[in-house]
């Protein structure tokens, strides 16, 4: 290998292989480095893309930002299939097989002691999202009548803001409500920062965004309990995703080393 190192897991010897041929980040051969007992699973890139300067130029660019991505994320789900990988962050690079190796020195102790609290368990991510956020919104958008007061648009436009207050109210406490169901049932969970409709392009205000570690053998029975509370707050789309690598729960990972 001549270009730098990207790294995107590190795990326990696989007692399985990886499917064949798989490839990552631009197109490259996924390798396992070995050290210490732990594999740290790797491929080449080139300096010209991923040193640090011309890396913080692509980290503006959203299509390259994307691709990489998903080429980041096929590979964890690979490892994900056959054995509970510990995912480091998007572009985590160093110089060399010996910038690896010194990184999982470094940190071998988190290391093991998160893949064995991780050992056999996958996260799933619930999101809800309020779709109704302005009732009576052509009301609003509706021509006063000539004779109609000024204190009577003022009541119209403060009943309708108690509307969506008590809308938002009713949504806030269904998620709340689900967040604890769902936190009782896993063994750990993360609430993340509501998403932003602009920028994730979702349809609906992000009411929830959460994050549960739940056993592998017991992923049905989690599923199951989302599903039976998705009729129950009309308004309202729950979406369940996963299962995933644990990112929510792998704590904080080195970044980069180039």
């Amino acid at each position: 290998m001549t270009g730098l190192r990207y790294v995107y897991a590190v795990c326990r010897p696989l007692g399985a292989p990886l499917q064949a041929q798989l490839t990552g980040v631009v197109g490259a051969p996924v390798k396992q480095l070995p050290h210490h007992g732990l594999i740290a699973v790797v491929s080449e890139v080139p300096e010209r893309d991923f040193a640090e300067e011309p890396l913080r130029a692509h980290l503006e660019d959203l299509d390259w930002l994307s691709a990489t991505a998903r080429a980041h994320q096929g590979v964890v789900d690979a490892l994900t299939v056959v054995t509970t990988p510990l995912p480091l962050r998007m572009a985590t690079v160093f110089r060399d097989d010996s910038g690896v190796r010194t990184m999982i020195e470094s940190c071998e102790e988190h290391f093991r002691a998160t893949l064995e609290r991780l050992q056999g368990r996958v996260e799933w991510g619930v999101k809800i999202y309020l779709e109704a956020e302005q009732p009576q919104e052509a009301t609003v958008a509706e021509p006063e009548p000539r004779a109609a007061s000024g204190r009577d648009y003022l009541r119209r436009r403060r009943q309708q803001t108690m509307a969506r207050e008590d809308v938002w109210e009713k949504a806030e406490a269904f998620a709340t409500r689900l967040h604890e169901k769902l936190s009782a049932f896993a063994e750990d969970s993360r609430l993340h920062a509501p998403q932003n409709a602009a920028l994730s392009g979702t349809a609906g205000r992000n009411v929830l965004n959460a994050a549960y570690l739940v056993p592998r053998a017991h992923s049905e029975e989690f599923v199951e309990v989302v599903d039976r509370t998705k009729d129950d707050a009309p308004g309202l789309r729950v979406e369940l995703t996963g299962p995933w690598a644990a990112y929510s729960f792998a704590g904080e990972l080195p970044q980069e080393g180039a």
